[in-house]
């Protein structure tokens, strides 16, 4: 109220005539920033571009930008569109657009498109409004439809958006390395005309095959497992055909094509010359081939081991069996055969497989007399290095484990329990499979040559096995604390048939192994 009645003062006419003047000046500066905000998203929006969703027949529109030649759409709208996730960083100007399987990186000010880590580019920059990126409709259209999404069509004429399901005929790849080539197979969802299917392997090394009227699944075939003679593989998925390339690594002799009907397949053989292949297989069976067995006897020199009711001591068993079954390989194969031990000294656990691993063996198989409370219990049983499930398996490796406190250094083996245990166990997945194999056919030829139950194969975690890179089983051959089973154990023609069933399986471990490298 005193300010009004200030400015109304004859005192103060002049200070009000100035005061209108600013006043006038401000109101205008206003009018014009209104105007300018009102009119600015007319200047900068076009007409907006159709979007056609031909599974439904729903109707959609995608905001344009009318700045420059052509139409320049809104990325995050386009994630509305397409449903898919995405993400902004306002500082570096990139949106990511998450699109099924596929991640498309677009940045502002850029007429580059990064799809899956491939690089692709457009004849126009990509603009920039707030955090919004705008994209040149047509060349990005027509980047995705033969990249990702083939079921995506753009007519810059009617500034239309069809959006079709993309129904893929090729859904998956399957590489096999033969040791005279590789088979590659297209899984297909039916089979296509011969005449739609052309190959051909170019002098950079790259084989080509397009398939006329195929629409194909390319976050899956890119995924594949290569296998060994592939590096690369490239898909262009094109309006009525799509073309995928494969980065070959070694030379190609011939190709053939044809097609199954069950399943329903593109089978393409690519062939090496012979010299390559022999080369291949050389390579695979000098590192496979089973030429050298490591033979663990149990304990020794001042670890006696179990001791029966008759005074027989497992390290003298263990020892026994081990030279029989040493001769008989060294007489009837070419295997070269190593020995933890061939006398009766100690030999630390931890050297065993130290020995083994040295010595590039192919299997290390320890070999052991078992021992219970209970001295009805007899017969023979294999084990695996796993942490074990059963409590006599667990009485079984802890016994097993005892001899680490006669050792000078007992203290290597303070953390291999529990986590630790599993975590060694994991190291040597790798020869899991094998040692089950090998596992499950000595206890076969035990129960041939043996009466004695067959109490199957067992897990448990055994210190003498761990760090044999190998496949590797430790064999209990039976038990004295069983009466019955130490007179047995304790007669030579009996340890000899164990030696000789032990040695068949070692035979046949080796077979078998070794037709696999043969057939490729």
């Amino acid at each position: 109220m005193y300010f009004c009645n200030y400015l109304h003062s004859p005192k103060t006419r002049a200070g009000r005539k100035i005061l209108v003047q600013l006043n006038s000046r401000l109101m205008n500066k206003v009018r014009n920033w209104i105007l300018m905000l009102l009119i600015l998203p007319v200047l900068l929006t076009a007409a907006p571009i159709k979007v056609l969703y031909r599974t439904d027949m729903r109707q959609d529109k995608l905001r344009t930008l009318d700045r420059g030649p052509g139409t320049y759409f809104s990325t995050i709208d386009l994630a509305r569109i397409l449903d898919c996730r995405y993400y902004v960083n306002p500082e570096r100007q990139k949106i990511v657009l998450y699109i099924a399987n596929h991640r498309v990186k677009i940045s502002a000010k850029s007429s580059f498109v990064i799809i899956d880590e491939q690089v692709y580019q457009m004849p126009m920059y990509t603009k920039v409004i707030g955090e919004d990126v705008y994209i040149p409709a047509e060349a990005f259209f027509s980047i995705l439809n033969r990249t990702i999404i083939p079921g995506i069509t753009y007519n810059s004429g009617r500034q239309l958006l069809d959006i079709d399901v993309v129904n893929f005929n090729i859904t998956n790849l399957i590489v096999e390395d033969k040791t005279n080539g590789t088979i590659i197979r297209l899984q297909t969802k039916d089979r296509f005309p011969d005449g739609n299917l052309s190959s051909f392997i170019h002098d950079n090394g790259w084989f080509y095959i397009t398939i006329a009227g195929g629409i194909v699944d390319s976050t899956t075939i890119v995924r594949s497992n290569y296998g060994q003679a592939i590096r690369r593989i490239l898909v262009d998925q094109l309006e009525e055909s799509v073309q995928i390339a494969f980065r070959l690594r070694p030379k190609i002799e011939s190709q053939e094509i044809y097609q199954n009907r069950d399943p329903s397949e593109i089978v393409i053989t690519l062939r090496t010359p012979v010299v390559d292949s022999m080369a291949r297989l050389k390579g695979l069976k000098k590192r496979w081939y089973l030429d050298t067995v490591v033979l663990d006897a149990g304990h020794g020199g001042k670890d006696g081991g179990c001791v029966g009711k008759y005074g027989t001591k497992e390290k003298d068993i263990t020892l026994d069996i081990v030279k029989r079954l040493g001769l008989l390989l060294e007489k009837n194969t070419s295997i070269r055969v190593v020995y933890t031990r061939d006398e009766d000294v100690f030999i630390p656990i931890s050297e065993r497989p130290k020995i083994a691993n040295a010595a590039n063996g192919k299997i290390f198989v320890s070999i052991h007399a078992n021992a219970s409370a209970n001295r009805k219990i007899k017969g023979f049983e294999t084990y695996l290095l796993r942490p074990g499930k059963t409590a006599d398996a667990i009485e079984v490796a802890a016994r097993e484990n005892e001899v680490i406190k006669l050792e000078e250094q007992a203290n290597h083996y303070s953390d291999l329990n529990g986590e630790a245990l599993i975590m060694a166990t994991m190291a040597q997945s790798a020869f899991m499979k094998e040692s089950e194999e090998l596992a499950a056919t000595i206890q076969t030829k035990l129960s041939e040559q043996s009466k004695s139950p067959n109490r199957g194969v067992k897990q448990a975690g055994f210190y003498v096995l761990i760090g044999a890179s190998m496949p590797n089983v430790l064999v209990e051959t039976g038990f004295l604390s069983n009466p019955a089973e130490e007179k047995m154990l304790k007669k030579p023609a009996y340890r000899q048939k164990i030696a000789k069933a032990l040695y068949q399986a070692i035979v046949e471990f080796k077979n078998s192994r070794e037709l696999v490298l043969a057939e490729g």
